[in-house]
């Protein structure tokens, strides 16, 4: 059982920051890829920025520059540092990890916290 806790999410003016922050607990041997999405109002979910295999990070164009993602040293926590926030940053951002289970990869998301970003 595996889960995924966000928090840092709020009501920010455009142009202002925020830390995102997500851990996950449970029994875990090994995750090989974690990081966060986000879903707007209306709109499918979309990456914004992981660790994927091999210790890579991805990032969306859209926030490249702006935000960071960084990982914690047992690597079960990862942040996300979103600075010079746009109102089309607003969603709710979920925190994501790949975990091996027999036979297959598990999909594991976060409860999702909101980050409204005003004018």
């Amino acid at each position: 059982q595996v889960q995924l806790v966000e928090s840092g999410g709020g009501l920010v003016q455009a142009g202002g920051s925020l830390r995102l922050a997500c851990r996950a607990s449970g029994t875990i041997f090994s995750i090989n890829a974690m990081g966060w999405y986000r879903q707007p109002p209306g709109r499918q979910r979309e990456l914004v920025a992981a660790f994927t295999r091999g210790d890579n990070t991805n990032y969306a164009d859209s926030v490249k520059g702006r935000f960071t993602i960084s990982r914690g040293n047992a690597k079960n926590t990862v942040s996300l540092q979103m600075n010079s926030l746009k109102p089309e940053d607003t969603a709710v951002y979920y925190c994501n990890a790949v975990v091996p289970v027999p036979g297959r990869d598990l999909e594991v998301w976060g409860q999702g916290t909101l980050v409204t970003v005003s004018s």
